[in-house]
């Protein structure tokens, strides 16, 4: 490309070049233009010219390259043999039965999925709501604190079970776990426990009982179905005679239905059983594993003496069936037996 001086036409507007132009020299052709703006357009055009004949020639190798190749594949006569059959399997036999509930399968080790499935139709609830975990605050407060009168040999010292909340009169206590409500104690039983309910879980081989309750919904009667996390009673001080409102938490277990209770320490069970708590201060509320754990104190040692104590009221039950007495949920208070139908309050104050 060069500019020269001379007269000639554009060759993009055609006017006459009066003094400089610039020159392309393009294929066998010379063309002259009066500035590079019009030299700029015909290079344009001379692009869409060469793209639009790549094109046409990608075309037609193309259409070449398929009929060649169509033309030059060897073709083989039809195979007379015939394809070998699928055998038929026979129909899969029956697995396994099912296994019974609470059991893991029938993988083995247990999957993720099981575990959840097994964990989730056996979920257990704190009685108190949260956002906070209550827990026992003293040693008057656990299991196997000193109460007068007989008790069941397990519980040591007499305290039968623990003692939990009162920091809310009448808040909302709640069934831990699905069961069939066993008996409900309206009355006001000043001397044996107040108010209380007993369910029994899991075929009735685990039971709780819910003490000192300011009141009982209504329509929860014996052989009343609860699911974990309704509603049983409201928390007060119904039997108790020388504490502060409180709940009465008792846990018992039988090793198969109809066998004798035994009771066991629920402290360490509440540490970590999931919350309920209430969303917006409602009564709705969500469950959380999230709380922290809650601190254990544990249960009370035996006291000096109450060993032969324990020792000669156990030989005295020997050769008869027994029923744990359900014993007081603060200093000075008193509970029922825990019977299978209606507990028989037994014991003074």
């Amino acid at each position: 490309m060069a500019t020269l001086d001379g007269t000639d036409v554009c060759a993009t507007c055609g006017i006459a070049l009066d003094g400089g132009r610039t020159v392309q020299v393009y294929a066998s052709s010379v063309y002259a233009f009066c500035s590079g703006r019009c030299f700029a357009v015909a290079l344009a055009a001379q692009k869409k010219l060469r793209w639009a004949a790549r094109r046409r020639a990608a075309k037609v190798l193309v259409v070449a390259a398929v009929v060649a190749g169509a033309l030059l594949t060897p073709r083989t006569p039809p195979s007379r043999t015939t394809a070998p059959l699928t055998p038929v399997r026979p129909a899969a036999a029956a697995g396994p039965p099912a296994p019974p509930e609470g059991w893991f399968g029938p993988e083995w080790p247990p999957s993720e999925t099981s575990v959840l499935a097994a964990l989730g139709r056996d979920a257990w609830l704190h009685p108190l709501a949260g956002p906070f975990r209550r827990m026992p605050r003293s040693d008057s407060r656990v299991f196997g604190a000193g109460r007068p009168g007989n008790r069941a040999v397990e519980c040591r010292n007499g305290h039968c079970g623990v003692d939990l909340g009162g920091e809310i009169w009448g808040e909302h206590i709640r069934a831990v776990h699905d069961g069939v409500v066993e008996h409900v104690q309206r009355g006001a039983n000043p001397q044996h426990g107040g108010r209380f309910v007993r369910i029994a879980h899991r075929n009735g081989t685990v039971i709780t009982m819910y003490f000192h309750l300011a009141a009982i919904p209504r329509g929860l009667e014996r052989g009343t179905i609860v699911k974990s996390g309704d509603v049983v009673g409201l928390l007060g001080d119904s039997g108790v005679h020388e504490s502060a409102p409180h709940l009465h938490f008792s846990v018992s277990i039988r090793q198969y239905p109809g066998a004798p209770e035994k009771y066991i320490d629920p402290e360490p069970l509440i540490a970590l059983w999931p919350l309920r708590v209430p969303v917006d201060g409602g009564e709705s509320g969500l469950v959380t594993t999230l709380a922290r754990p809650g601190v254990v104190i544990g249960s009370m040692p035996l006291m000096r003496g109450r060993g032969k104590k324990l020792a000669a009221q156990k030989a005295g039950k020997a050769g008869r069936s027994e029923a744990p007495a359900a014993e007081s949920a603060g200093t000075g208070d008193e509970e029922p037996t825990a019977a299978a139908a209606a507990p028989d309050p037994v014991g003074e104050e």
